[in-house]
């Protein structure tokens, strides 16, 4: 008897395929709507994904208000409200699609997305203000300047210049701003007078300081430094570093984020054929290297080396902990731990090594939260999307204020920040690594 070849879900490891950005047919816009009214078809029968985001509901909703009730009805033009929702958090195919690849039906959504962000990025359909804030490393170097450092901080924090903000470059007013430190967290190291012992049997680790940490959040990479050199492991930073890319792939900007790979990666791999270890306090830039520069560039050596010498910060300690190397003699109990898991750093497949390590401290409890933050970066100041931001973060809100808890955070410190601004208790969000730097004592 013959079968039905077309299974229900998939029992295969889920992989990823190339973008193949390079071939022509990426860019047809035709073959484009064909493949996101296959994919939406799949995703309008199915609709397991409906909770994670606003781009399935957004999607949904054009469905069930159509002619039809059925994505045939759904007018083309339509199709970007819902690529306009996605911030490819990677969520849909990381724990709920059942179609991914190896199925025969092949739905990888948030690649979609990127797809068709890339397409409308290329036919110029892009705002100022969304080329302005995925522009970090230049808005981090002015805001951190002598003189204008000060005069940013105080613009976040005033009610009338934020209100022209959202008027002019639709940053919504009450979206929380970061504040731009200075001096920044490499200026920070360079200056430093802490010392490290360097010998042959050191394991030797390169941070990436990463835009926000850098600009934005210092005391996150001083955190990181602190509890790898007090476990006996050699911290350098690069000679010369550049955004990861990250904010220009999720406008589609592949050009740029071309541009920055061909500036990052020589040294990153000189340091990887080096034996060093390279890791980032943001799960977004740890996943850039380890996932997409990768499927953009499949046939470049050094990107994939590259890939293969990244880890996530307490990937690594974990590596240490397993070797019997991680120094496991804390001075402090830190109670109760509400642990926001980041969606970028789940996407990366090495499971709970955050929460793994945190309960090694001795009077010490972890609740871990596995929901989107729903901020993104981006998705979280713009005027339009803000309140679906603030929406998707509640089920976090909702679980920290059930537990209320002696410390919470999130190893995405802008997801830490939002989280924040939501609880608005007074309380302030604690990067997992300084969570740990606490404990030590240091």
């Amino acid at each position: 008897m013959a079968t039905d070849s077309i299974k229900e879900g998939s029992l295969g490891a889920p992989t990823r395929h190339p973008l193949n950005q390079n071939e022509p047919i990426f860019w047809d816009e035709d073959d484009l709507n064909k493949e996101l009214e296959r994919v939406y078809d799949i995703c309008h029968g199915c609709r397991r994904c409906v909770s994670l985001c606003n781009a399935f509901p957004t999607l949904f909703d054009l469905v069930d208000e159509s002619k039809t009730m059925e994505v045939d009805g759904v007018e083309i033009a339509d199709y970007s409200k819902v690529v306009d929702q996605c911030y490819l958090c990677d969520l849909c195919y990381l724990t709920k699609c059942p179609y991914v690849p190896p199925h025969e039906w092949n739905v990888d959504f948030p690649h979609l997305m990127l797809r068709a962000k890339a397409i409308k990025f290329k036919k110029g359909d892009t705002r100022l203000r969304d080329n302005l804030i995925t522009s970090t490393d230049l808005v981090g170097k002015v805001a951190t300047a002598p003189l204008i450092n000060a005069a940013v901080n105080a613009a976040n924090r005033n009610s009338t210049l934020r209100g022209l903000l959202d008027k002019t470059l639709e940053i919504h007013k009450e979206a929380r701003l970061p504040e731009y430190a200075r001096p920044t967290l490499r200026k920070q190291v360079a200056n430093s007078a802490t010392s490290q012992s360097n010998t042959p049997d050191n394991p030797k680790v390169l941070l990436f300081t990463t835009c926000y940490c850098n600009y934005n959040e210092p005391d996150v990479g001083t955190s990181v430094i602190k509890v790898l050199r007090h476990n006996g492991v050699e911290v350098s930073l690069m000679a010369r570093e550049h955004c990861c890319g990250m904010p220009r792939l999720e406008l589609g900007d592949f050009k740029s984020v071309t541009r920055l790979m061909e500036k990052n990666i020589p040294e990153l791999y000189q340091k990887a054929q080096d034996g060093y270890t390279i890791i980032a306090a943001v799960p977004s830039c740890v996943l850039m290297f380890k996932q997409e520069l990768p499927l953009m560039f499949p046939d470049d050596e050094r990107v994939q080396t590259v890939a293969r010498a990244f880890n996530d910060p307490f990937e690594y300690l974990f590596k240490l902990h397993k070797a019997g190397k991680l120094n496991t003699q804390f001075k402090n109990e830190l109670g109760s731990i509400s642990y926001h898991v980041a969606c970028h750093q789940r996407v990366q497949n090495i499971g709970p090594k955050t929460r793994q390590i945190l309960e090694l401290i001795p009077g010490t409890t972890v609740n871990s939260i596995e929901r989107c933050s729903g901020h993104d970066g981006t998705y979280g100041v713009k005027k339009e999307t803000l309140k679906y931001a603030n929406k998707i973060v509640q089920p976090i809100v909702r679980q920290i204020k059930q537990k209320e808890p002696d410390h919470f955070g999130s190893d995405c410190p802008i997801a830490g920040r939002h989280i924040e601004s939501n609880l608005d208790n007074g309380k302030h969000h604690e990067h997992p690594m300084e969570l740990l730097s606490k404990a030590y004592g240091l």
